[in-house]
């Protein structure tokens, strides 16, 4: 099963996430947590956000990127439902050999430069998300990174939903090849 943790503070005024989101529908098995959504006061229900993930054999960060990193709601998502003793440390193996796919959308690719405004290239902000993977033990793929999502018109929105619905089709039909 796939389970797609969306985190978009204002969801209802996405283009991106809302076209990736809409390019995936339909997928079985799969269930999409939208947690601006469900925990607007950041009240997160941990036990079931736990058996969520314990569902899933891959789990998909679907969000914009907020100060070069996750929003706040999923930040502390993390914070909360990927504590020891359950997902990492002593015990903590709920997640071991799960696979995590990162599907961050951005602003203008172009400011991601040593000589641009966030003076790196946008892969130097993709280890603290990789290690929260990696310290749960999940297994990280590469990610599906969605640049300069504010400028891309409606059909180039379509293309990317349609090829983030490829990807995890293939990923479905792996799943089924190798059970």
């Amino acid at each position: 099963m796939i389970l797609v943790v969306h985190a978009h503070p204002y969801p209802r005024r996405s283009r991106a996430c809302a076209a990736l989101l809409e390019g995936i529908s339909g997928l079985e098995p799969m269930e999409v947590r939208s947690l601006y959504d469900l925990y607007p006061d950041f009240d997160v229900d941990v036990a079931s956000e736990q058996a969520a993930m314990e569902r899933a054999k891959l789990i998909v960060w679907l969000h914009p990127v907020y100060w070069y990193t996750v929003p706040g709601l999923l930040k502390h998502w993390f914070d909360v439902v990927l504590v020891g003793g359950w997902a990492h440390g002593a015990g903590g193996n709920a997640l071991e050999g799960k696979e995590c796919l990162w599907v961050p959308t951005t602003g203008d690719v172009e400011k991601y430069a040593p000589e641009a405004p966030h003076g790196h290239a946008f892969e130097a902000f993709v280890p603290v998300v990789e290690q929260t993977a990696r310290y749960c033990g999940m297994r990280w793929l590469d990610p599906f990174v969605l640049h300069d999502s504010h400028k891309l018109d409606d059909e180039h929105l379509k293309r990317a939903g349609r090829k983030l619905h490829g990807r995890l089709e293939l990923w479905l039909a792996e799943q089924k090849r190798d059970a």
